[in-house]
């Protein structure tokens, strides 16, 4: 019958795009529509009669009035929470007679749903099964729930939730549906919650360990049924193995940030860094193995760690928001704890973040040249005896991008640290922070010079090593003072020992000698190819214009003996010459003909400028 799902996808479509209104009115008007379908709504002027309770009969005959019970539930619970919203924001809460209403709503709804539930436990007539007799019994048990947790009655209102959410579990075992997950997250575990600190429950006890002991053991029948779906589910031992942690019944108490402990009073918290060790030992075997090879395979074995170390996070936040909810100021020491708890719990999945950049890198965080993830898989018998292959420097250049991206990646983690409550006060933290970035500067600055060497740009190089170097040296002197808490075979993280600072101390130390022998013999090449030599060269006397970058050849002043060398000069001689020689037909060229001296008038003489004037 998939009463859940009916439910919770009706929800989730209408409030996408409006409000609890507009959920209570598309309610009402699939409930006409249904009544209409059932041959059972009230005709226009005609007169209302009570057509009696749904019976099992009318259910095996017609799936419909399922629909129709459920409908009827739902918009008794939109019109509660319609009214719950619009109120919210009043100045003295949700009172009177607006309360009461919201509460008949409710309870209204509640009553449906248990309807329901008493109509399909009739299953030799209606044909439902065990699932859809636990689905309406957990929907029934919400409303409920819902209408006591308004009401303020916390022990009835914790029954009512644990109930719904061992038999959610139970379902999700055995359905895999995440529209329990859904509701668990959402609705059933805040409302826990809440009831159980109105109740004088301590927050050590975990959410599921609470919902099991108020869960009502005295219903032998659904006892029965959710054992049918989940054996253990109920059990003593299994107290926080339902929430699927590994190794959750040995979490720790404490936690330990800057040599200051602090007590963990919130088992949601201690659940989290519980699957965070675990996890942690997880990846450390997993390293170990021989099967992983690959940085991206290495890199992918770090998720677990963190998608725990992020559920830590979450925890702790959300503990905080509960604590400043109910009044708590920030002087409490509940406060001050989980602050210390948050800044260590950050500071450990952005440790992990880290770690997992410097798997990416390759080996000794990507300082090697040809430390970057081959793309096929091979074993380490393969790659030992496999024959080195040369790569073309575009694609040299193309990995050191993604090198420097990691660096980049891994900067700004450092910085995010400096951000966390109470590190800005640590001298020492920071002190070691700054290293820590010096150090990933000096392997970002070294991929970078890489980039310009395979482009012969060898200064560019030179000076990018050089900065590398002094950066590096900076980092390697701090770390060398310093002991390592973790042993050499430990996953990666944020701590740099001291053998990787003078790995990269003595490779860049390396890699500046060669950068500058490399400038050298390019100055040197560059100079063979502008030298001429001196017999091709004009006499200094000629190059006064020139700065003698090499210093002055005195030994080539001028030119000696002096060589006769032909010089511009302008014919004079034939201009003088054509004054006096009679050429042949230059009196043709010049005189006039008498014919054209008789017919043609004379010019009148031009008079002043240009021709103008009297």
């Amino acid at each position: 019958m998939d009463i859940t799902n009916f439910v919770v996808s009706a929800r989730n479509q209408a409030l996408l795009y409006g409000d609890y209104t507009t959920y209570h009115k598309q309610l009402a008007k699939k409930l006409h529509k249904c009544r209409k379908r059932l041959n059972i709504a009230t005709k226009n002027r005609g007169k209302f009669t009570n057509k009696g309770p749904i019976t099992a009969e009318n259910l095996s005959e017609n799936r419909e009035f399922l629909y129709l019970q459920l409908l009827t539930a739902e918009r008794a619970w939109a019109h509660a929470m319609r009214f719950k919203a619009v109120h919210s924001t009043d100045s003295k809460g949700i009172t009177g007679r607006t309360r009461s209403h919201i509460i008949s709503r409710l309870a209204k709804g509640a009553r449906a749903a248990e309807h329901l539930v008493q109509i399909l436990s009739d299953t030799s007539t209606t044909g439902a099964t065990d699932t859809d007799i636990l689905e309406a019994r957990a929907y029934a048990s919400i409303i409920r729930g819902a209408a006591q947790f308004e009401n303020q009655n916390w022990e009835p209102c914790l029954r009512s939730y644990a109930t719904a959410r061992i038999i959610y579990t139970a379902l999700s075992t055995s359905m895999k549906v995440d529209t329990f997950k859904d509701l668990l997250s959402d609705t059933i575990d805040p409302s826990i919650r809440y009831a159980a600190y109105q109740t004088k429950i301590p927050r050590t006890l975990a959410i599921p360990t609470i919902a099991r002991k108020a869960f009502p053991s005295s219903d032998s029948a659904l006892v029965e049924q959710i054992g049918k779906l989940a054996p253990d589910l109920l059990k003593e031992s299994d107290s926080d193995a339902q929430k699927g942690q590994v190794g959750a019944p040995s979490a720790p108490q404490t936690i330990t940030w800057r040599s200051r402990e602090v007590k963990i009073e919130d088992a949601a918290i201690a659940l989290a860094l519980a699957s965070i060790d675990a996890a942690t030992a997880q990846l450390t075997e997993k390293l170990a193995s021989s099967d992983v090879i690959l940085p991206k395979e290495m890199a992918a074995a770090y998720d677990e760690v963190l998608i725990a170390s992020q559920d830590a996070v979450d925890a702790t936040k959300h503990a905080i928001d509960e604590l400043k909810e109910e009044g708590v100021s920030q002087d409490d020491a509940r406060i001050q704890s989980l602050q210390i708890t948050r800044t260590a719990v950050n500071y450990q999945v952005i440790s992990w973040r880290i770690g997992r950049n410097r798997v990416l890198s390759g080996e000794h965080d990507g300082a090697l040249l040809d430390s970057a993830p081959t793309t096929t898989r091979k074993s380490k018998k393969d790659a030992s005896s496999r024959k080195p292959k040369i790569e073309p420097p575009s694609r040299k250049i193309s990995r050191l991008k993604d090198k420097v991206v990691l660096y980049d990646s891994t900067l700004q983690s450092i910085e995010s640290i400096k951000e966390l409550p109470g590190v800005a006060a640590d001298r020492d933290l920071l002190e070691q922070l700054d290293a820590t970035a010096k150090y990933f500067h000096a392997l970002k600055s070294l991929s970078i010079a890489r980039s310009h060497s395979l482009t012969n740009q060898s200064h560019n190089a030179l000076v990018l090593t050089k900065h590398a170097f002094d950066e590096c040296e900076q980092a390697a002197a701090f770390f060398s003072k310093r002991e390592t808490s973790s042993p050499e075979s430990s996953p990666r993280n944020i701590e740099i020992r001291s053998t990787d600072t003078q790995f990269l101390h003595n490779l860049l130390k390396g890699e500046l000698q060669r950068c500058r022998a490399i400038v050298e013999i390019d100055n040197q090449r560059q100079k063979t190819t502008n030298a001429t030599p001196p017999s091709a060269r004009a006499p200094l006397v000629q190059r006064l214009f020139e700065y003698p970058s090499d210093g002055v050849d005195l030994e080539y002043l001028v030119e000696f003996p002096p060589k006769v060398n032909p010089i511009p000069v302008k014919p004079l001689f034939f201009d003088v010459a054509w004054n006096y020689i009679d050429y042949p037909g230059k009196a043709l060229a010049t005189a006039p003909e008498p014919e054209q001296k008789a017919t043609e008038p004379a010019q009148p003489q031009k008079r002043g400028w240009f021709g103008f004037g009297r």
